[in-house]
Formats: structure tokens, C-alpha cells, sequence
């Protein structure tokens, strides 16, 4: 039997789940509508972790990426992997696929590793330029903070926090992600 590990903003499945169930803290109990819209073309590639709220399927993994690529039905691809325990760990993968919620102006996604059973995925504010998202879902208990560069300068990443408190979020839940020596292009 393979075992599967989910991880990342690939935990939007369970997301869903774990609003129904109540488990876990509320990092914010009114989580605001997407700001603006999303160009799907403009947001594949791949996005580094820099912070998310830690749960109990992705405790552990460090070096946390996603990458999105577009299929020919006009869905997503969602490859996340991470390291296990370190950043030199074991490389642990899972792949999903996503589609646009419509009327949602791209920013709204439905997310599934599990055959039938979608997550939510809300890209809730990005960056002018793609160089950050700030994704969440409907329960405000999951957050991930991603950035086109693993390690970005200082003044980018205050920015970005700053706007994840604007936003509402208890900045006291997260956990920042670790991330070697990479360069942007994942070198």
C-alpha cells in the first residue's frame, strides 16, 4: 500500500474538511474575499513557502515548494514536495489537480489529491507583478504565504507579512518555512 503525504497549499483539501470538524486554531474568524482577481497564466510556476499555519499533515516539512502547470482541459496541476525533518530530508511529493470556481475572477480554486473530494484554495492577494501570494480558504484556519523567490530581501518580505496582519491574520500561528541555498530559478 503507498502512503501519501499532503502538504503545503496542497492541504486545502483537508482544509475543507477541518472547517466541518472544527479541529485546529482560527488564525482568522472572518477571513476576507479574494482583493483581487487572478491571472491563472500569470500565477503558474513555481512558488517557495515562506510561512504557513503548521498542521498536523504538513508538521515537519521544510523546503516546501508548489508548482502549478496548466493541462490541456484548461485545469491545473498542482505538484507540492517538501523535505521531511530538514532541509537536506527526504523528498516528499503529492500531486492535485485544481480548477477555477467560476464567477471567481481566477482567485477562487477547488483543489483534489483525493479523486472527487475538492478543498478550497483562495489566492487572497497577490503581488502586482506575481512575485507573492497570500492563499487561504473559507475556515481561517490554514495559511500559506508563497513567494516566487525562497528567500526574498528583507524589505519585500516585511511587506508581505504586513499585508498577511492586514488581512487579519494572527501572525502568532505561523510557522516560517526554511529553505537552503536556492536560487529563484530553483537552481
Amino acid at each position: 500500500m503507498r502512503k501519501l503525504v499532503v502538504f503545503g497549499a496542497a492541504a486545502v483539501l483537508l482544509a475543507g474538511c477541518a472547517s466541518i470538524t472544527g479541529t485546529g486554531p482560527v488564525g482568522n474568524a472572518s477571513v476576507p474575499q479574494p482583493a483581487k482577481s487572478t491571472d491563472l497564466d500569470r500565477y503558474l510556476g513555481k512558488w517557495y513557502e515562506l510561512a504557513r499555519y503548521e498542521a498536523p499533515f504538513q508538521r515537519g516539512c521544510e523546503a516546501v515548494t508548489a508548482e502549478y502547470t496548466k493541462n490541456s482541459d484548461g485545469t491545473v496541476r498542482v505538484l507540492n514536495q517538501c523535505r521531511k525533518g530538514s532541509i537536506d530530508g527526504k523528498l516528499k511529493s503529492a500531486e492535485g489537480n485544481a480548477k477555477i470556481v467560476a464567477n471567481s475572477q481566477g482567485s477562487k480554486l477547488k483543489v483534489s489529491f483525493f479523486g472527487p473530494f475538492f478543498g478550497d484554495y483562495w489566492v487572497l492577494d497577490h503581488a502586482g507583478d506575481y512575485s507573492w501570494s497570500i492563499v487561504g480558504e473559507p475556515s481561517g484556519r490554514y495559511l500559506w504565504v508563497l513567494s516566487r523567490d525562497p528567500i526574498p530581501v528583507q524589505e519585500k518580505k516585511s511587506a508581505i507579512f504586513a499585508r498577511v496582519r492586514e488581512l487579519g491574520y494572527d501572525m502568532n500561528l505561523l510557522r516560517y518555512t526554511k529553505h537552503g541555498h536556492v536560487s529563484p530559478a530553483g537552481d
